[in-house]
């Protein structure tokens, strides 16, 4: 299989897809991401001055990703992290607590609304609002030479939200792929009007969630070196007294345990 043609990549062997879904899926994307964009743009707005505020360089991000049937296009992003961060190692995975974020582009990341020029892309009809999540073109290359069906991702357009996103961390290596893309194949196989509504009221809980998360950690964030001072004070001798203390229990446990063995060893006696 290979990416950047307009071949069907053998949607025949794949039994029990709606034909029809996908075209009636098209022009219900487009409705919705029309009255998202008019939540959306504010919301934008709003977090491209404080990405700007945040660190130099461009509010937004834009990458080479694959569309449907391994066409690329050019997916939109706010910028999360600091600019030109790639210019050394090239194309990679980002990982946990990954210097390159910036501390807003964390919060970003961590609610996913890095991700709402996207609907741009709804918009153009290169993406769908749920769909397997379109994987960067040099990366998908090196994917694909290890897990040859990683390309059957692309036989539907990829989503803002999907299967494999909600149920899966981000990749950060290879060896998470074999189970995001057995959901993907899963959503390849088995898209239709209900699972897609059932993974926009997920993703709709999901989003709530975290988003009450982060401003929660937020809030907490406020207090302060001397208050993180004053807590450190308290719970220093408190530490270091269930340490002597724990200690001192094992030496008298271990007390105990010798004197115990020693009386339950029998007395050996030797033959004449």
């Amino acid at each position: 299989m290979t990416f950047g043609t307009d071949k069907t990549f053998g949607l025949e062997s794949l039994p029990g897809r709606d034909r029809k879904y996908p075209g009636l899926k098209t022009v219900a994307d487009f409705l919705a991401a029309c009255v998202l964009m008019v939540v959306a743009v504010p919301i934008i707005a709003v977090l491209a001055i404080l990405v700007k505020r945040a660190s130099p360089g461009p509010v937004f991000y834009s990458q080479a990703r694959l569309g449907l049937h391994g066409r690329p296009f050019r997916i939109w992003k706010l910028r999360t992290m600091f600019h030109n961060c790639e210019w050394a190692t090239g194309p990679v995975w980002s990982c946990k607590n990954d210097d390159r974020v910036t501390r807003i582009g964390r919060v970003l990341r961590d609610t996913h609304l890095d991700e709402l020029p996207q609907l741009w892309n709804v918009l153009r009809g290169e993406m769908s609002l749920v769909g397997p999540r379109p994987e960067r073109v040099e990366i998908a290359r090196r994917i694909e030479a290890k897990v040859p069906e990683f390309g059957l991702r692309v036989l539907v357009k990829p989503g803002l939200t999907g299967l494999a996103q909600l149920q899966l961390p981000p990749d950060v290596d290879i060896s998470n792929i074999p189970h995001k893309l057995a959901r993907d194949l899963l959503y390849v196989q088995h898209q239709g009007p209900m699972l897609d509504l059932r993974i926009l009221i997920s993703t709709a809980f999901h989003f709530v969630g975290t988003g009450c998360v982060c401003v929660s950690r937020m809030l907490l964030a406020g207090l302060g070196t001397s208050a993180r001072q004053e807590m450190t004070q308290v719970e220093m001798p408190n530490l270091t007294g269930r340490h002597s203390q724990s200690n001192s229990i094992s030496r008298v446990n271990s007390g105990a345990n010798s004197r115990a063995n020693s009386r339950a060893e029998p007395e050996l006696s030797v033959a004449a």
